[in-house]
């Protein structure tokens, strides 16, 4: 291991939350139809970074966490492609705008189970994760990640607003 337990925990942590907090950002601007590039990158760079650090915990017996950092690291890598490899033209803008809602939207949800399992209120609410004010705050997480990432698919054009079938 490269970093001692509390010191890579600290630093996933913090990127985790770099993570959330451009991602946040990058979707309003989806939805703005904004490509917003600088803050785009230090999303996808910083959820990536999220998601490898977290198999460099102890791990003894397969998780549900390590099923989700497999999918979210296919994801980001689809994700990757599309932005950058196909530069997000054609079908490739739709299928770069859910792999990032996808991406922000795995993190978000791990933070909500992390919350539940270390904020003691919380944890006094649902104790084993399956409990209706868990269930309740994950379906909400997952609503607002299907309308807002609906709208970025509908709006976000990286070429500019269309009129008449020419780009503005």
């Amino acid at each position: 291991m490269f970093f001692g337990v509390s010191t890579l925990q600290s630093f996933h942590v913090l990127i985790s939350f770099i993570g959330i907090v451009t991602g946040l950002i990058v979707l309003y601007g989806l939805i703005g139809s904004q490509k917003m590039s600088a803050m785009t990158a230090v999303f996808l760079v910083t959820t990536f970074v999220t998601t490898i650090t977290g198999f460099f915990f102890p791990i003894t017996v397969f998780t549900p966490a390590i099923g989700v950092g497999i999918i979210s690291t296919v994801i980001m890598v689809v994700c990757f492609y599309a932005r950058y490899g196909q530069r997000m033209a054609g079908r490739w803008r739709g299928v770069y705008v859910i792999s990032a809602v996808i991406s922000l939207y795995l993190n978000v949800f791990v933070l909500v189970v992390q919350l539940f399992l270390k904020v003691p209120a919380l944890n006094a609410l649902a104790p084993n994760g399956n409990e209706p004010p868990f269930a309740a705050t994950q379906g909400a997480v997952l609503l607002f990640f299907l309308a807002t990432g609906f709208l970025a698919w509908r709006r976000f054009n990286p070429n500019g607003p269309i009129f008449f079938g020419r780009v503005a």
